[in-house]
């Protein structure tokens, strides 16, 4: 018998039992059918000497929950960032006594369809689409109308209501600007967004949203940006250009926003190769908080993103009790401020 998977009536046939009175015991249901305490004794003893481990899927069947939860991300393997995100979700759902399952579609829309249909087939009490940056998608058409929520992501369609935990990129952006003004700045320099309003990269929720935060705030203090440079990808090469442009127009000192890290990591470049330096003669703030951020000489004062939070929350909003509520708008969590070097009062202040 050990050479072949133990099932429940071998268990009840070793007990002396019948295979209805094995199920309730095993299934925690004694004492409510008033089995015996010995006969209820019995039967877990045997089952745990034969090795007997319970069919999953008949349970998920009978009890209409599988304790599983799937987690669908664009980017897994290549991201530590994405890897943050799936850690907090995994121990969220560990906590409360789920299993995760993960796939990655590397933006093949086939493959997250496919996904979706496979963890859909394998009874999933639930589903979280992720993104590793924050953007709007669609939501696969197989998920729509089951348990969803997204996460780092909007829905495309606004019409469709589906649960979303993002960044407060809106906020982060008003406190980007905030932190510089009172550091004394009123020469603010954006890099990677224009600056009139919406003027990023099309689909971009996160400069969309920062840009928004950021103009709203210098409105507050009767300002406006000194100048904005959209940027298409948010890499280190295009922050090089950027800020090497600016400073060839003759802007030698003031404050650049970054619209990303990537991009802050370029106009430092551009800066110390002008003979310029940071925080002395331009300081610098950014978003995303990118593993090398610390590493820069200075280090880059940054607003991260809540990547372990934003899975955490993910798993709980899908597994909340109240599921008949209506979705609420996105749930938007603060991105905390890195502070590091890169931010000094203007020379002369």
């Amino acid at each position: 018998m050990s050479q072949n998977r133990i099932t429940l009536a071998d268990v009840a046939r070793a007990a002396g039992v019948s295979r209805t009175t094995a199920s309730l015991v095993l299934s925690d249901r004694g004492d409510e059918l008033r089995i015996s305490e010995s006969s209820q004794d019995r039967v877990r003893t045997i089952a745990s000497e034969l090795g007997y481990r319970p069919n999953k899927l008949s349970t998920s069947l009978r009890s209409g929950t599988s304790r599983t939860v799937g987690f669908i991300s664009d980017t897994v393997a290549t991201s530590q960032l994405a890897g943050d995100m799936i850690k907090g979700a995994l121990e969220e759902a560990r906590s409360r006594g789920y299993m995760l399952f993960i796939g990655e579609t590397e933006g093949d829309e086939v493959e997250q369809d496919r996904l979706v249909e496979t963890m859909l087939d394998h009874q999933v009490d639930g589903l979280i689409i992720a993104s590793m940056f924050t953007r709007e998608r669609s939501v696969p058409r197989s998920a729509q109308g089951r348990k969803v929520v997204l996460l780092n992501t909007l829905p495309a369609d606004s019409g469709l209501q589906v649960p979303a935990v993002i960044p407060d990129e809106y906020r982060a952006g008003r406190d980007a600007a905030r932190l510089l003004l009172d550091a004394g700045h009123r020469e603010i320099h954006l890099i990677g967004a224009g600056p009139a309003p919406g003027d990023v990269a099309p689909r971009t929720v996160a400069g969309r949203e920062r840009l928004a935060g950021i103009l709203d705030e210098l409105q507050a203090s009767g300002l406006a940006p000194a100048s904005g440079s959209t940027s298409g990808v948010w890499l280190p090469e295009e922050g090089f250009e950027l800020t090497r442009s600016l400073i060839g127009r003759g802007v030698r000192g003031g404050a650049l926003i970054t619209f990303n890290d990537r991009l802050a990591f370029g106009a430092y470049q551009a800066i110390n190769e002008a003979g310029l330096s940071v925080p002395t003669d331009f300081a610098v703030v950014s978003f995303d908080d990118h593993p090398l951020a610390g590493w820069l000489h200075p280090g880059l004062t940054t607003f991260a993103i809540p990547h372990r939070e934003l899975g955490r929350r993910a798993v709980a909003v899908l597994l909340a009790e109240d599921d008949a509520a209506e979705p609420a708008s996105p749930e938007r969590l603060r991105m905390p401020l890195r502070s590091r070097e890169s931010i000094a009062s203007p020379v002369g202040r």
